[in-house]
């Protein structure tokens, strides 16, 4: 932290919907502000997921970052003795608490300095991100009314906030020795091609591991728990695979426990290809450099066509990897292309290297707030 940052606290509300992104996100934002001198207190209303996220932090173990218990509705006990922050950051469309807001307005009010109020929104590549990023928005209504709310869009292109981002990201892995990892982690490793699935429930998944299983290319498929081991398993469904060592044709399975965030990291570095499902490990795995498909999170009214579309508009995608997310996320009924690793990994490479110019999320929130103080 360079002396001339001020010292800040930050009030970083999350509201857990049914995946562990919005939890991922907003754990990253307050670790890196932490790391550079803020002092944060994140409001959660589902903090189940942190021991395995981020063992320690629910004991305060985490230097700058405090959880909070997010209460509906919060209590006076909740926010006895708390000061006023100088940032409130709304996270993906959640809003501050009534009760919080009657808490701290009147000494808003009376000092006439009002914390600098953030709409944290999701990421996107598409062209409004850029029109709307930094406008304000003012609050009509409620204990806050009069003051201005900022949207704030992460992205992928300058004229973005951003994407999270480490300082010490890129000596992590460069420094990552990948055979030692796959040893401490118990999985067995005889030089075969490694995948790893983080996905939802694809509708493609069956005939992938069955490629996979039928192809000349020994494979390793490194499972994470919940959601991704479900669906193999249902996909595995009378398979060979459901035996001891698991093993079908070509393929063979490892499957994973939690994973710290750090970890995950390391488990993109160490395979050949990922698979990866939401926001915070899409932004994972264009950082870890590796070629990647990404499951977007699927909407009723499929607005996340339009969304996987940007996204692989931005990223320069060849022929054959749009064709692939298509597939996999359900938008094309053709049969699954065999992945050229070659090209994606190149395709990727050229897109982590244009992310590099810009600055990461936290300092570019920092920046803002410094801005509007």
């Amino acid at each position: 932290m360079h002396d001339s940052t001020p010292l800040l606290t930050w009030d970083i509300f999350c509201k857990i919907v049914d995946n562990h992104g919005d939890l991922g996100v907003c754990w990253r934002l307050s670790a890196q502000l932490a790391a550079q001198g803020q002092r944060v207190r994140l409001w959660v209303d589902d903090a189940g997921a942190l021991p395995w996220m981020a063992p320690g932090a629910l004991e305060g173990h985490w230097p700058g970052v405090q959880v909070m218990p997010w209460r509906q509705p919060m209590s006076a006990l909740d926010l006895e003795g708390l000061p006023l922050a100088d940032v409130w950051i709304e996270a993906f469309g959640c809003e501050v608490p009534a009760e919080f807001l009657a808490r701290f307005m009147p000494a808003v009010e009376s000092t006439g300095q009002a914390p600098v109020w953030i709409n944290l929104e999701y990421l996107s590549a598409e062209s409004y991100v850029e029109r709307m990023h930094r406008l304000p928005s003012p609050v009509l209504q409620g204990p806050a009314a009069g003051q201005t709310k900022w949207f704030f869009y992460p992205g992928f292109t300058p004229r973005t906030g951003g994407l999270l981002r480490e300082p010490d990201l890129e000596a992590r892995q460069a420094a990552f020795d990948r055979t030692a990892w796959l040893a401490a982690h118990q999985i067995a490793w005889h030089g075969e091609r490694l995948v790893s699935l983080f996905c939802y429930e694809p509708k493609a998944l069956g005939g992938w591991l069955n490629q996979l299983a039928q192809g000349p290319e020994p494979t390793r498929m490194l499972v994470t728990p919940g959601r991704a081991a479900a669906a193999v398993q249902a996909a595995l469904s009378g398979q060979q695979a459901q035996r001891e060592p698991p093993q079908w044709g070509s393929l063979s399975f490892s499957y994973l426990p939690y994973l710290p965030h750090g970890a995950y990291d390391e488990l993109l570095w160490a395979c050949d290809l990922n698979f990866v499902r939401g926001e915070d490990s899409v932004v994972r795995a264009l950082w870890a450099g590796k070629p990647f498909v990404w499951h977007i999170y699927p909407q009723d009214d499929d607005a996340h066509h339009a969304k996987l579309d940007a996204f692989l508009n931005w990223l320069d995608a060849p022929g054959s990897l749009r064709h692939f997310h298509h597939t996999w996320n359900a938008i094309s009924p053709e049969p699954l292309p065999v992945p050229d690793l070659p090209v994606w990994h190149a395709c990727v490479q050229a897109a982590r290297e244009r992310l590099r110019l810009q600055d990461g999320l936290a300092s570019q929130l920092m920046q803002f707030v410094a801005e509007k103080r």
